[in-house]
């Protein structure tokens, strides 16, 4: 099979989209070898380092009609390619559809609340178009509890969506990492639905008990203010993996109070680590989480487990462990062999 897939998401420096594409492209070539994989992209972004030989970059827009991407560009550079099947990996397929195409939809926060996204009136536009016109053959969710919502707003028929856990990098793993001062870590985009400033109220109620930090990772969104400096709050910014899985393994526990989430990658990237995870009531992330994960609702549970995790440390090794065992479960791999069986269904679709 030849399949074209959209590498967009690649320019953006850090997030979950970026990883599903990058890590779900690398996974898929490296497993089935006698495939051909092509990222493909409107505009300039940056190729996977040491792709698989059968993982490549394709081109783009080669004159002004084409730049018209989603109409002309992208089918004419897929002939180029011989590909025989498009993967959105963000919301976007052809909007002519000429052959067979997936569409991934890793949640549906642009719908959920408008100040969640302030530029995101042209996702809202189109993908009900996309998803339930049927102009995507097959839709990719990365948890059940967003196949369920996607069923149930694009009114799309059940056969057509397809739940595919993701998974995480083998660099994520335990290792030592010893903290001058103990920590609590929040990990991922600094943004509204994040629900952050709700986990600096909670870790203020501890921080005023117990001599912990509150560490934040990650890229700050333009429409996330800045947070004023305090005694105790480290905001590193993006980090690298490797920085990352320090911080994971060596953080008290992962804090993720997030408000909504379709998979909410680094809780498995934490439980990767053997870290205790944190984290709201959201249907995704209690399900990707499951027994390993610490549900909490409001300010005074988030300050009781905090609390709980600076001075149990029998309980917090356990939780630890859970996560351990949790990670387990997933992977790239399991990732990318079910993204190939939906590829065949949409080939096998398509035309009906």
């Amino acid at each position: 099979m030849r399949v074209a897939i959209d590498a967009t998401a690649l320019t953006l420096s850090s997030g979950g989209l970026a990883r599903y594409t990058a890590e779900l492209s690398r996974a898929l070539a490296e497993h089935n070898p006698d495939d051909e994989y092509a990222l493909l992209s409107g505009v300039v972004f940056p190729m996977l380092e040491r792709p698989p030989a059968n993982l490549k970059r394709g081109g783009g827009p080669r004159n002004r009609c084409e730049r018209k991407w989603w109409i002309w560009g992208l089918d004419r550079e897929m002939s180029r390619q011989g590909s025989e099947l498009f993967h959105g990996t963000n919301f976007e397929v052809p909007y002519i559809p000429r052959r067979p195409s997936v569409v991934t939809v890793l949640d549906l926060s642009p719908w959920m609340n408008a100040e969640w996204h302030h530029a995101a009136g042209r996702v809202r536009r189109r993908t009900p178009l996309l998803v339930g016109l049927g102009i995507a053959t097959m839709v990719l969710t990365p948890t059940e509890a967003v196949r369920k919502q996607v069923m149930e707003l694009f009114g799309v028929a059940s056969p057509r969506v397809v739940a595919v856990p993701l998974g995480a990098s083998e660099k994520f793993r335990p290792v030592e990492a010893i903290a001058a001062t103990p920590y609590f870590l929040y990990a991922g985009t600094l943004e509204p639905r994040k629900n952050l400033h709700p986990l600096i109220e909670a870790w203020r109620f501890v921080r005023g008990r117990h001599a912990v930090d509150l560490v934040l990772a990650g890229r700050r969104r333009e429409d996330f203010a800045e947070l004023a400096p305090e005694p105790g709050l480290r905001i590193l910014g993006e980090v690298s993996d490797h920085d990352l899985t320090r911080l994971f393994s060596g953080a008290l526990a992962l804090v993720y109070p997030s408000c909504y989430e379709g998979f909410g990658l680094p809780v498995l990237e934490a439980m990767q680590c053997g870290a205790c995870v944190l984290i709201s009531s959201d249907a995704a992330l209690r399900e990707v989480a499951g027994e390993a994960g610490v549900c909490l609702e409001g300010r005074k549970a988030w300050g009781e487990a905090m609390c709980a995790a600076v001075t149990n440390p029998a309980w917090l090794n356990k939780q630890r462990a859970k996560s351990l065992a949790r990670a387990k479960e997933f992977s790239w791999a399991r990732t990318a062999q079910i993204t190939r069986e939906v590829y065949a269904e949409a080939q096998r679709r398509f035309g009906f």
